[in-house]
């Protein structure tokens, strides 16, 4: 079984609102299948965060939003900055370029600061789980630790990953696939969402992500 480790998170905070977003992000009862954001990382200027520094990178690079993990034990988020007030389904395409598969990466839901949040995790070595922090304390809450799932597609290629935040229910996707749930009311509707990805013992861990889209489930 693979271990949860207690990272020491650099959160990336955004405050630049994203171009490619719905401007009515608070109404209640919206249709399956609204928009209210998608980013395909065409354009830099969408509001991400574009931090690159020896001990890691969050930016644009041809045409995908890059994360770089260069130390051990740490997660790195980038997040749109957007504040949205109902449930959602979040998806990205995810790749791993560099590091080794066991790494962590996946979506951020009702993110609400950079010690209170949601994380759906995957890792490149077949695992999965969701993943609360709240003060800063890390807790699985799917299960007592990661799981392995044979949905993931291990090593360096693409996983599509799809996160349902409804109400108390967090369910997680990978490739079509229903992976992993938990039932939680820690953070209820609103905040951000986002991607991370992260190390564990080796630094070096390199993601990149692409057709990120946030819709009324």
């Amino acid at each position: 079984m693979k271990k949860i480790y207690l990272f020491a998170i650099l959160a990336l905070l955004i405050s630049n609102p994203a171009c490619s977003f719905s401007s009515d992000l608070s109404d209640g009862g919206e249709s399956s299948g609204r928009v209210y954001f998608q980013d395909d990382f065409s354009n830099e200027a969408s509001g991400w965060s574009r931090v690159r520094t020896d001990a890691g990178i969050t930016d644009y690079e041809n045409g995908v939003y890059r994360i770089f993990v260069n130390q051990n034990n740490k997660d790195y988020f980038g997040t749109p900055g957007l504040s949205l007030q109902s449930d959602v389904r979040v998806e990205v395409d995810a790749t791993k370029v560099a590091g080794s598969n066991n790494n962590d990466f996946g979506i951020l839901c009702r993110y609400q600061d950079n010690n209170n949040l949601y994380q759906f995790v995957i890792s490149s070595d077949g695992y999965v789980g969701i993943i609360k922090l709240v003060d800063g304390s890390m807790e699985s809450i799917s299960a007592d630790t990661l799981i392995e799932s044979s949905a993931i597609n291990k090593g360096n290629v693409q996983n599509h990953i799809r996160a349902d935040c409804i109400g108390n229910m967090l369910t997680l996707y990978v490739n079509g696939q229903q992976v992993s749930t938990a039932q939680d009311t820690t953070f209820k509707g609103g905040g951000d969402v986002g991607v991370f990805a992260g190390t564990y013992d080796t630094p070096g861990a390199e993601i990149h992500f692409d057709n990120f889209i946030v819709t009324a489930p």
